[in-house]
C-alpha cells in the first residue's frame, strides 16, 4: 500500500497533534507536525535529505498572527519546532515552497471562510482551502484529492473565489501595461527598486550619476501613477516583475539601455 506523508503546520499545540493522531489511525497515512513556519521548514529539509519527502503540508492560515483580543503565541519547543517562532503567515508559507520543495502539495486550513484569503491562498501555489472544523473524512478526501492535482474548495467560497481571482488578473493586466510604458532603462531601474536597491547602489551598478537615477526613479514613479518607491514595487510585482540580479551578472555601459 503506497502511503502518503503528510506534515501539520499549526502554532496550536493541541490542535495540531489531535489532527496529526487523528490523521495517523489511517493505515495509509504517515503524519508529523510543526508548531512554526521555520520549524516547518527544517522537516520538510531534513525529509528531502533523508530522501522521504512529505507529500502534502496542512498549514494554518493565521499560522502566527495574533489573535482578536490576545497574543498567540508559538507552543513550548518540541522536536519538530526547535524553538523557532512563526514568520508570516500560512499563504506566506505556501508561496515560499513554490521555489524549493514544488513536489508538495498544499492545503490551507482556516477557521473562517474568507474569498479574498482563499484565493490568495490558490494564487500563491495551495491546492486547497478546508475550513478547520469539517470532517476527517472530507480532510482525508480533499488530501487524497490534491495528489490527484485536483483543487479543493467548499463550494460556499466558489463564486467569491473566482471574483477575486478575476479581479486580481484585472489588476495585473493594468499593471502590465503600466510597466510597459516604461523605457528599457526605466525597468531595469524599476528592477533595482524591486531588489531593494537605493539610489546610490542604483546608480553604482547601472554606471549613472545619482542625479540621473533620481529623475529615472521619478519618471518610474510618474508613469506608474504611484507616489513612493514601496507602491512601485508593489505594483511591479503585481505585472511580474522580478528582482534585478545582484551578483554574478554583467550590466552593458551604454547601448541600448543608456
Amino acid at each position: 500500500m503506497a502511503r502518503i506523508r503528510v506534515l501539520v503546520v499549526d502554532d496550536h499545540r493541541i490542535f495540531a497533534e489531535s489532527l496529526a493522531a487523528a490523521l495517523a489511525a489511517e493505515p495509509d497515512v504517515d503524519v508529523s507536525a510543526a508548531g512554526s513556519g521555520p520549524a516547518a521548514l527544517r522537516c520538510l529539509e531534513r525529509a528531502a535529505a533523508e530522501g522521504r519527502r512529505y507529500d502534502v503540508m496542512l498549514v494554518d492560515a493565521e499560522l502566527g498572527i495574533p489573535a482578536p483580543g490576545g497574543v498567540r503565541t508559538t507552543p513550548a519547543p518540541r522536536a519538530e519546532d526547535g524553538g523557532g517562532g512563526g514568520q508570516g503567515d500560512g499563504i506566506s508559507l505556501v508561496g515560499g515552497l513554490r521555489s524549493t520543495h514544488p513536489q508538495i502539495r498544499t492545503v490551507v486550513l482556516a477557521e473562517k471562510d474568507d474569498p479574498r484569503r482563499a484565493a490568495a491562498a490558490l494564487q500563491a501555489g495551495a491546492s486547497g482551502w478546508v475550513a478547520k472544523d469539517c470532517s476527517l473524512q472530507r480532510l482525508l478526501t480533499v488530501i487524497r484529492g490534491v495528489l490527484r492535482d485536483e483543487t479543493h474548495l467548499p463550494a460556499a467560497l466558489l463564486t467569491g473565489v473566482l471574483r477575486e481571482l478575476t479581479a486580481a488578473r484585472k489588476h495585473r493586466t493594468e499593471s502590465e501595461e503600466l510597466v510597459e510604458s516604461l523605457t528599457p532603462r526605466e525597468r531595469e531601474v524599476l528592477r533595482c527598486m524591486v531588489a531593494g536597491l537605493g539610489r546610490k547602489a542604483v546608480a553604482e551598478r547601472l554606471f549613472l550619476s545619482p542625479h540621473t537615477v533620481r529623475t529615472h526613479m521619478q519618471n518610474v514613479l510618474g508613469k506608474l501613477g504611484v507616489h513612493s518607491t514601496l507602491a512601485a514595487v508593489a505594483l511591479a510585482r503585481r505585472a511580474g516583475v522580478g528582482p534585478a540580479a545582484l551578483a554574478g551578472d554583467v550590466v552593458e555601459r551604454g547601448g541600448q539601455l543608456a
